[in-house]
């Protein structure tokens, strides 16, 4: 894989958030912004004309929280929310997830170190502090949903989450490229996750840059190792949007 070329003004900018913006931590309430996130978030949506989007896992109102104040167009729950330009949302209906939260409830309560997060059509159950129950979670999960085709099964690092069929964010991708500012431009994606692949499936064939953030398989064809590498890649693309123009020499 090679690293990611330079932004170009004609950017659509789609960022992953744990992971890929942020450090992944122990529990998703422990992660740590940088503090000089959140202004170059800023910067960067207005030298592109609006054109960035956060497309996570997490919900929508989590990501404003972390990058407050700043109110981006976001894809949360891998799509099942999806909020435009605009400002305008678009939520998917929530599935009945009773049996599953009373399930993954049950096991946090048997195993020692199970979080159990609850979205707004979505399960999560996190084994990151218990990883040796990797298999224990996977097949508990697909009991429950067995019979439910409305529900599938998504693994994710340390996670196993369970949410409506037929929803990823490459579909929340497509949906953000048919729209302003996005229509027209180039699409660029950097996820770190198994769950990223169909974003990569979508900006490749159109043209774009798909960046795999951190190790692993993958079908992106760029990659850049850690937040770390991500933050310096976007102040280099800041750095160069905001640099006046140079004068021709005189003759």
């Amino acid at each position: 894989m090679q690293k990611p070329p330079r932004l170009t003004r004609d950017t659509a900018l789609f960022l992953d958030f744990d992971g890929t913006l942020v450090a992944i931590a122990e529990t998703p309430e422990a992660i740590e912004v940088p503090a000089a996130m959140v202004p170059l978030l800023g910067d960067l949506r207005d030298l592109l004309g609006g054109a960035l989007a956060v497309v996570s896992g997490r919900q929508i109102d989590a990501i404003d929280r972390f990058l407050a104040p700043l109110r981006l167009p976001a894809a949360g729950e891998h799509g099942v929310q999806r909020r435009d330009a605009q400002g305008h949302m678009q939520e998917q209906r929530a599935p009945d997830l009773v049996r599953v939260l009373d399930a993954a409830n049950e096991l946090a309560r048997v195993y020692e170190g199970l979080l159990v997060e609850r979205k707004h059509a979505a399960i999560a159950l996190h084994y990151r502090l218990a990883p040796q129950l990797e298999a224990v979670c996977r097949d508990a999960m697909l009991r429950v949903i067995d019979g439910q085709p409305q529900l599938e099964l998504m693994h994710g690092k340390f996670v196993f989450e369970v949410k409506p069929a037929g929803i990823n964010k490459g579909i929340a991708i497509d949906a953000f490229m048919h729209e302003a500012p996005f229509a027209g431009r180039v699409p660029v994606f950097a996820g770190d996750d198994t769950t990223d692949e169909h974003g990569f499936a979508i900006v490749q064939p159109r043209g774009g840059v798909a960046i795999k953030v951190g190790p692993g398989p993958s079908q992106a064809l760029h990659r850049l190792d850690s937040p770390r590498e991500v933050f310096e890649w976007l102040v280099a693309a800041r750095d160069l949007f905001a640099a006046p123009a140079p004068r021709d020499s005189a003759t």
